[in-house]
């Protein structure tokens, strides 16, 4: 972890004519950019699988009058023709499972008062007086422009979090026949809605992480726009 931490130091460092007292919130929004961009080829291979998903909605439409009351051979139909096409139901899950390391990193770089036996010094770091070390039971609590960093942090994901519920309704509806498995329906009614539990994320975590949480969620709203579109 110290290895990270000098980092995260050196990247604000880098930053600080810029961005002065906030150099090492704007090296975390520097790195996760960087890690975005990094898993963006997924990302895009994520998009390609899905537009190849809702393609074979017609032939999927066909199993279904086929094999409907026989739902072990349905779901064993639909997987043989994602096997044939090369698309896989969860190729879209591994953008966010390679991002989680950067995310843990943050959250107990940030939840560390000692790094290496010395004194954790990301933790005197602030964004516009807020420390990053802080959560927003802490804002609570001291007010003024901690709450204020906190309703901008909140205000931000409600906004990617609505959009995300957009579309996902969108997505689901255009690939509802793909989703014809056991336990399907579940997911269905659930996964709009993933998306305002980054609010609860937000709220909990502390500053420094909650800022790669925004960060990562306003670039995914935009990555989205443009490779669903």
């Amino acid at each position: 972890m110290s290895v990270f931490a000098r980092l995260v130091e050196q990247l604000a460092e880098l930053l600080q004519p810029l961005f002065h007292g906030s150099a090492a919130a704007a090296a975390i929004v520097l790195f996760t950019m960087l890690v975005r961009l990094l898993v963006h080829p997924l990302s895009r291979a994520s998009a390609r699988g899905q537009k190849a998903r809702t393609a074979l909605q017609p032939k999927i439409a066909e199993l279904r009058r086929k094999h409907g009351k026989n739902p072990e051979k349905l779901q064993r139909a639909v997987l043989e023709l994602h096997t044939e096409h090369k698309v896989s139901p969860l190729a879209g899950c591994l953008p966010s499972l390679l991002q989680a390391p950067a995310f843990v990193l943050l959250y107990h770089l940030f939840s560390s008062t000692e790094i290496g036996d010395r004194p954790n010094e990301l933790l005197t770091h602030q964004l516009f007086t807020a420390p990053l070390g802080d959560r927003f039971t802490d804002a609570l609590t001291t007010g003024g422009v901690a709450g204020l960093v906190y309703l901008g942090l909140f205000a931000i994901v409600t906004g990617v979090a609505f959009f995300n519920y957009r579309q996902s309704k969108v997505t689901l509806a255009d690939s509802a026949p793909a989703l014809d498995t056991p336990g399907a329906g579940a997911i269905t009614k659930v996964m709009p809605f993933i998306s305002f539990f980054t609010l609860v994320t937000v709220a909990v975590v502390p500053l420094a992480a909650a800022l790669y949480v925004v960060t990562s969620s306003l670039w995914s709203a935009v990555e989205r726009a443009v490779l669903y579109r």
